[in-house]
């Protein structure tokens, strides 16, 4: 089970909005949102009341139902370069397909991937996603790390790991092992590697390398589709043949999604027989995660993304602010509805220069312990979130609540003052 655990679990009774009240009746402005799911927050009426309605009709059936066909409409109307959409239960399934759709269509066995980026468990994806100074290697060749013990070597051997930011390595990367690459698997702005912005001259080489190679591109917005109304690939300018969802799409309920181009998409098609890729799942695309997505999706007008966008900016301007009035080597990184704090006095950009030194890790804890005991939820080395239903005041709040933290306990700072 996933959980934040740190001094203790917070167990919570209920959710309302911005807020989760836990069973010794605390209250939280929430910026975990499940771990960025929740993009209307907790317990938001429209979405309560279509599986209020469903549920007395039925939960699961193995047949499709109107829901499915809707919410499909709306990614491929709404989401670039996707023509059709296949729903699973998970952001790692929705990966998993992805990988295996782009091997059934290229024939090749190979991919490529970030280091430090993590796009759920499935053991090619999962390689060097937690490689340390100990291990990672050569910046212009990245070793590919087991992330657990037994994991097969054969594994290894299969995936090419690159550096975020890295123009010229990847460029070399990609077209030294393109014979063998199917796919490289990128999410625009990985969490788990820093949530940094990628520079455009790191998107054109991704992309024009690739297209030069065969390589099919897999743009992971299972977390950060909810960086705009088309999603975060149209943001940065990225062009991906595949597309992996989750998260927001659901509207709290569990959910995948595998979209894409036409004629790759084809490799799932079973109308004239066995397909290439068979693909199916005991509740893929159950009505309730249907409908509920569907709810979550149709209140994501452009006005709500306008909202977080104002909260974000606003956060990210205030937290950077008394950064420099405190003269504290932390920044912050992040876009849109996103951000996260680094003991770092520049912004990283690539997981190695994000990874957390013992001494930072320390600092981050703290951080975040502090905001709990001054009732906000602020996640442990990963992306901060904001939600539709929170306010300014909200976002002054967490602001404010830094500020606390920069006051309270210079002894803790000692060690990270900037050496300007």
């Amino acid at each position: 089970m996933t959980i934040e655990r740190d001094p203790e679990p917070i167990y919570i009774e209920r959710g309302a909005g911005s807020h989760v009240f836990d069973v010794d009746g605390r209250c939280f402005l929430d910026l975990n949102c499940n771990f960025t799911t929740l993009i209307h927050g907790h317990a938001f009426p429209p979405v309560v009341q279509v599986l209020t309605d469903q549920i007395h009709r039925g939960s699961c059936f193995a047949n499709p139902t109107k829901g499915e066909i809707e919410l499909a409409e709306l990614l491929c109307g709404r989401i670039p370069h996707i023509d059709r959409v296949r729903f699973v239960n998970t952001g790692t399934e929705a990966v998993l397909f992805a990988v295996k759709a782009a091997r059934a269509f290229t024939g090749r066995s190979k991919i490529a991937k970030i280091e430090g980026a993590y796009h759920g468990a499935y053991d090619w994806v999962e390689v060097s996603q937690a490689s340390a100074p100990s291990d990672w290697g050569d910046p212009a060749r990245p070793k590919s790390i087991r992330n657990y013990q037994g994991m097969p070597g054969s594994v290894l051997d299969e995936v090419v790991v690159i550096r975020f930011n890295d123009v010229e390595s990847t460029r070399q990367l990609l077209s030294a092992h393109a014979r063998d690459l199917a796919a490289i698997v990128l999410d625009p702005m990985p969490s788990r590697g820093g949530l940094i912005a990628p520079k455009p001259e790191f998107i054109r080489a991704v992309q024009e390398t690739a297209r030069n190679n065969g390589i099919l591109v897999i743009a992971d917005e299972v977390l950060n589709l909810r960086q705009g109304f088309q999603g975060a690939s149209a943001r940065y300018g990225l062009t991906p043949d595949v597309v992996t969802m989750g998260k927001i799409i659901g509207g709290g309920l569990p959910i995948g999604a595998v979209g894409g181009r036409e004629d790759v998409m084809k490799v799932f098609d079973a109308s004239a027989g066995r397909p290439l890729l068979p693909q199916g799942g005991t509740f893929s695309a159950n009505p309730l995660s249907m409908i509920a997505g569907l709810a979550s999706m149709r209140h994501l007008d452009h006005a709500a993304f306008s909202h977080l966008e104002t909260l974000g900016t606003l956060v990210r301007d205030g937290i950077s602010r008394l950064i420099a009035k405190k003269g504290v080597s932390l920044c912050v990184t992040g876009a849109a509805s996103l951000f996260r704090i680094h003991p770092t006095a520049r912004p990283p950009i690539d997981y190695r220069e994000a990874y957390l030194s013992q001494g930072g890790a320390a600092v981050m804890k703290e951080l975040t312990r502090f905001f709990a005991s001054n009732g906000i939820i602020l996640p442990y080395g990963a992306a901060a979130c904001l939600s539709t239903p929170m306010t300014r005041a909200d976002a002054e709040l967490v602001v404010d609540v830094f500020a606390g933290f920069l006051d309270s306990d210079h002894n803790k700072l000692d060690f990270i003052q900037a050496q300007r």
